[in-house]
């Protein structure tokens, strides 16, 4: 098991707190709740060890905005694919966008 963890720039604070996905075969979840504005910062358990390299870039690549609410994340993960991954994120900040208007 590996505990990775990065910042990015980030936005004002998200508005509410928000889970996407399940830790199971293959997969994982994202919990996000707000954080100090201008800072995300995302801690990642992985099952997967030696991935770090992937990790950074997939991140950065979503993160490379700071356009972004800034948040708290925390991702638990079971042998996703970086596909899972984006998507998982993607729909974290997408469901955020949906409580945030309720």
């Amino acid at each position: 098991m590996e505990k990775i963890f990065y910042e990015y720039p980030a936005g004002s604070p998200a508005k509410a707190r928000v889970l996407t996905g399940v830790v199971g075969s293959g997969d994982l979840e994202v919990l996000l709740e707000p954080h100090t504005a201008g800072v995300t910062s995302i801690a990642i358990n992985t099952s997967v060890d030696g991935m770090r390299h992937v990790w950074e870039a997939l991140l950065t690549r979503i993160f490379a905005a700071p356009s972004l609410p800034a948040a708290k994340i925390e991702i638990n993960d079971f042998g996703a694919t970086p596909g899972v991954v984006r998507m998982r994120i993607e729909q974290a900040f997408e469901e955020l966008q949906y409580a945030s208007t309720k």
